[in-house]
């Protein structure tokens, strides 16, 4: 059974800054892209940032870039979301989740229906 379980969320004043992890059992993903997703309250799921399988190509959204980072340890099965200088409009839940390949094409990267797998969620705050 495949399991991607977020951790790190929490609650973090304006400018601060947070580490999600998220780790995957029962399938090794090692071959295939990763990404990060949030929902905010009243919004739907969008795109955050995503990782090719071996790191060498990365994808933010515009919101994010310059303060995000994604980076993944595939002898460990994680992916690492690293948030700089958060802001409140960034509470959401984040969600973790991996796909069955690793597309070369953003468009692709980028897209929600690209991931089979997806964790239950971190609950991120933000605090003015």
């Amino acid at each position: 059974q495949v399991q991607l379980v977020e951790s790190g969320g929490g609650l973090v004043p304006a400018g601060g800054s947070l580490r999600l992890s998220c780790t995957a059992s029962g399938h090794t993903f090692r071959s295939y892209a990763l990404g990060w997703f949030r929902q905010a309250p009243g919004k739907e799921r969008e795109f955050v940032a995503s990782i090719s399988w071996n790191g060498d190509s990365t994808y933010y959204a515009d919101s994010v870039k310059g303060r995000f980072t994604i980076s993944r340890d595939n002898a460990k099965n994680t992916v690492t979301l690293q948030m700089n200088d958060l802001t409140p409009d960034g509470t959401a839940i984040f969600f973790c989740a991996a796909a069955t390949h690793s597309p070369t094409a953003q468009s692709l990267a980028i897209a929600d229906n690209t991931y089979a797998y997806w964790g239950q969620g971190t609950q991120v705050t933000v605090s003015s």
